[in-house]
């Protein structure tokens, strides 16, 4: 089958009749960082289906796609109908949009992302009732916290509970935030022990957020990690985007290459 073209993808994503196309339209709008001009209109307007009631299973996810690719493509015109939906009563809709709010660097979110986690390992890192899922995607929220790079106190304080929190991905996001906001070592320090965490993912996950800090003495830990090559590889390449003096970091990858 041959790839479909950016016209087909706008033609796909205007049309309502099939969910399925306009869902791997989004998709392909975000993952393609298209410029199309119709291409932020057509995703805001995805967005709408979040406000119907019911919302139908089909929409909600084309809405899901919509938000990943108006991260992916940071347009400014998209912030405030994401901050709209800060406060969704739809979880996996406010974890993907603090997300995306978090990679457009919008500092209009911080004080709706800081309110969501304002009340702590009590609240909003409490699990919720009969489920697996925390009270607030706390993961999400901490890490776009330290991606927008407001260091106030207040956003410091409401960051540092975290690190205290009894899931392993939680400390390690919080870590990877005041690490960003604070430039302060013993957080590197923290995320260095999560890599030697006997469980897999939280090692992958703590490589991923050293690599997010930019923090360049983390090069030699993320080397040595027991973590698949081809994540060491991600990480080191976001420690290298990250630093004015990235030669230790493009070192490092060319002897995992």
């Amino acid at each position: 089958m041959e790839p479909l073209s950016e016209t087909q993808v706008i033609k796909d994503l205007r049309q309502t009749e099939d969910p399925s196309a306009q869902y791997y339209a989004a998709w392909w709008l975000g993952k393609m960082r298209c410029q199309h001009p119709e291409a932020i209109p057509l995703l805001l307007r995805a967005l709408a289906a979040l406000d119907a009631t019911p919302i139908d299973p089909e929409q909600r996810g084309v809405a899901l796609n919509a938000i990943r690719a108006l991260g992916l493509l940071r347009d400014t015109r998209a912030e405030k109908p994401l901050l709209a939906l800060l406060h969704s009563n739809d979880y996996t809709v406010r974890e993907e949009v603090v997300r995306t709010l978090g990679a457009m660097g919008s500092c209009e979110a911080v004080e709706g992302i800081r309110a969501l986690l304002a009340s702590g390992l009590e609240g909003a890192g409490a699990e919720q009732p009969s489920s697996p899922l925390l009270n607030e995607p706390c993961e999400a929220l901490l890490e776009a916290l330290g991606d927008i790079g407001d260091g106030s106190s207040s956003n410091l304080a409401v960051i540092q509970p975290f690190t205290e929190h009894p899931r392993p991905l939680i400390r390690s996001a919080a870590c990877r935030a005041l690490l960003q906001l604070t430039g302060l070592d013993q957080w590197g320090l923290e995320l260095k022990k999560l890599l030697n965490h006997p469980e897999p993912l939280v090692r992958r996950g703590a490589l991923l957020d050293l690599g997010a800090t930019g923090w360049i003495a983390a090069v030699a830990s993320i080397r040595s990690a027991a973590v698949e090559p081809s994540l060491k590889l991600v990480a080191l390449r976001a420690l290298a985007e990250r630093n004015d003096e990235p030669n230790d970091v493009l070192h490092a990858m060319d002897g995992l290459l």
